[in-house]
């Protein structure tokens, strides 16, 4: 009798040939599912490849719903991950990791101009004399003299100019009005102190005094001096005040495109890394490293298909005729329970593994410590109080 390691291509891929746990399990398996069948009474119109081939099957079956939860409970620490360096990963428990929600919020520090992935870039305008309108799109140009909406290499597609600063301020020099170190003329007689060196004075000064003195800055230059300031509108920026100098100063522009997720202004090679349950790095499972769950799940799958399969073949010939009768094959019946218990394994399997899941086990975990904490209430304690040590 030819046995599994005696057969050539006994299985139609070949994932588990080499495996010695598997070679056992399928010259067993050809036995078990032959008189689950009923073998001993009438012949079971089946193959030793084909039970081998639902073996095969079952394993791969079996490997494809827990790599689909496990990926379920890891996938958010493999984003970004190589999908080619990683094979095996089923087999590991990963460190968590807060990746997903930094660049999760990447967006949020870009827009608030703190950080992203994407670079500003800035140009100038030539401002004129008595002139306030320009125009962003023709005139704000690079340091090499280019317009700066035509030299957009990183938006595709080109998309209309986000403005994220203008350099058009009030001049400098009343901030020294604000200078926290000016403190003599404020708060000098209430809070100073000697030192041990005579020519050094210490000011201790509240932070609301400083709170108070911007407020006064700015109102100050609200009320004493013109306002610099600024509109947008389309494609248009208005300045105030008009430029009134003969020659006047250019108007610097920090400026963005529409972000192209795929191509951010850094050579990013987690684009190319996992990126849905795809691609996620879970190679197929090994055999001899299964427990006794897991293969008893293996072979009443096998079984399953295998009486599948034998209604299959059966339903071919739904009556044969004999000597004075005629002999109907129970072929359609053994397709029904096939297709019932296959769903039957695949849903038990999935709802235990549902129960799984890493966030499911911490809120077990969680469930556990509360109970235990009720239950520890009840505890009678002598003269009630009691010391637990251990």
């Amino acid at each position: 009798m030819a046995t599994f390691s005696d057969t050539t291509k006994p299985t139609p891929f070949g994932f588990f040939d080499e495996d010695g746990e598997f070679q056992r399990e399928a010259n067993a398996i050809v036995t078990f599912v032959k008189r689950r069948l009923g073998d001993d009474i009438l012949s079971v119109e089946l193959t030793k490849k084909q039970i081998w081939s639902n073996l095969e099957e079952s394993l791969l079956e079996y490997g494809s719903v827990l790599n689909q939860y496990q990926a379920k409970s890891q996938l958010v620490q493999f984003l970004g991950a190589s999908t080619g360096s990683l094979s095996g990963s089923n087999d590991k428990y990963p460190r968590e990791n807060l990746e997903y929600l930094t660049r999760f919020a990447e967006p949020y520090s870009m827009e608030a101009g703190t950080g992203g992935s994407y670079n500003f870039i800035s140009g100038s305008i030539a401002l004129e004399k008595n002139r306030q309108d320009y125009d962003l799109y023709s005139e704000l140009k690079d340091e090499k003299g280019g317009v700066l909406f035509n030299s957009a290499s990183n938006s595709d597609p080109k998309s209309k100019l986000r403005v994220m600063e203008v350099f058009h301020f009030s001049p400098q020099a009343a901030y020294r009005f604000f200078d926290t170190t000016s403190a003599i003329n404020y708060l000098n007689n209430e809070f100073s102190f000697e030192s041990f060196t005579p020519e050094t004075i210490f000011y201790v000064l509240p932070v609301f005094e400083d709170i108070l003195r911007a407020g006064q800055l700015d109102i100050s230059n609200r009320v004493r001096r013109s306002n610099y300031s600024y509109e947008l509108a389309g494609t248009k920026i208005r300045i105030y005040p008009k430029p009134t100098q003969d020659d006047p100063k250019k108007l610097w522009v920090k400026v963005r495109f529409r972000p192209n997720p795929l191509s951010p202004s850094y050579e990013d090679g987690t684009i190319y890394g996992v990126s849905n349950l795809s691609n996620v790095p879970f190679g197929r499972l090994i055999y001899s490293r299964l427990n006794s769950i897991g293969r008893q799940w293996i072979r009443q799958y096998a079984l399953a298909l295998s009486r599948e399969q034998l209604g299959l073949i059966r339903s071919k010939f739904g009556n044969i005729p004999i000597p004075g009768a005629t002999l109907t094959l129970n072929g359609d019946n053994l397709i029904t329970q096939g297709r019932e218990d296959k769903e039957k394994l695949k849903t038990s399997l999935k709802e235990m593994l549902e129960t799984m899941t890493y966030d499911k086990l911490m809120e077990t975990q969680a469930l556990r410590a509360e109970s235990i904490n009720k239950q520890l209430k009840f505890v009678p304690m002598p003269n009630g109080k009691a010391i637990f040590m251990g």
